[in-house]
């Protein structure tokens, strides 16, 4: 009796999913805000901020993500973030937040992880717009911080000097910071420059990432304050 009644009471946790998915932009922006929110001792996170670059993610989501990345990052006092090498050129504005940052030759995958406690991973362990799946599972949330830890534990301290200046802008973004203060729209800078419209996004997101912003309207006041005007 003490075992079928042991085996009863397991049954509900075995069938307890270890995560839960989210979707859809307007949940998806109240768990991170949630997030950041319910921070308070420790943020870790693999982050690929080149992901995002020539996708279709609309602009209010991005300022939101950004938004609710840079509170959980003040309100934690311990933050290690891990960023693939590939992604270097676009990471020139995390070392200006608190915290330490690390290159790696590669991550496994997108994740948010507050607090030893929960963790956020993106659906498509790529890309958090196209939702995530929200883990509270001791067992499950403690095998993410092993393999955060293992991968900072081989990785290289990113400082400004790792970043590289910021003071310059790259020659090939030269064209699209003139396009975006002239107020031309995409299809037309597009045709001016020769590039196709899937182009000219992609390289207005490389210039976006390189100031540091995720807002258009920013991106002239940016570029002015260092010296790219």
């Amino acid at each position: 009796m003490l075992a079928r009644s042991a085996m009863n009471r397991a049954a509900p946790e075995a069938q307890r999913p270890p995560g839960r998915p989210v979707r859809g932009t307007r949940r998806i922006s109240a768990a991170l805000a949630g997030l950041a929110a319910s921070t308070r001792h420790e943020l870790l996170t693999f982050d690929d901020p080149a992901a995002s670059v020539g996708r279709a993610i609309p602009e209010p989501f991005l300022e939101l993500a950004g938004a609710c990345m840079r509170a959980a990052v003040e309100r934690a006092p311990e933050v290690r973030r891990i960023v693939p090498r590939h992604a270097l050129p676009h990471v020139a504005g995390a070392v200006r937040l608190p915290g330490r940052a690390r290159l790696t030759d590669a991550i496994p995958f997108k994740m948010i992880l507050v607090d030893r406690t929960v963790a956020a991973v993106p659906l498509d362990l790529e890309l958090l717009y196209n939702g995530l799946l929200l883990i509270r599972d001791p067992v499950v949330v403690q095998a993410l911080v092993r393999a955060h830890q293992a991968s900072w534990d081989t990785g290289e301290e990113l400082t400004a000097a790792t970043a590289g200046p910021r003071g310059q802008l790259p020659p090939q973004l030269r064209p699209i910071l003139e396009a975006l203060l002239a107020g031309l729209t995409d299809e037309t800078a597009a045709a001016r420059l020769g590039m196709s419209g899937r182009t000219y996004s992609r390289r207005v997101g490389e210039l976006l990432h390189a100031l540091g912003t995720t807002s258009r309207f920013r991106a002239g006041a940016e570029a002015a304050r260092r010296g790219w005007l």
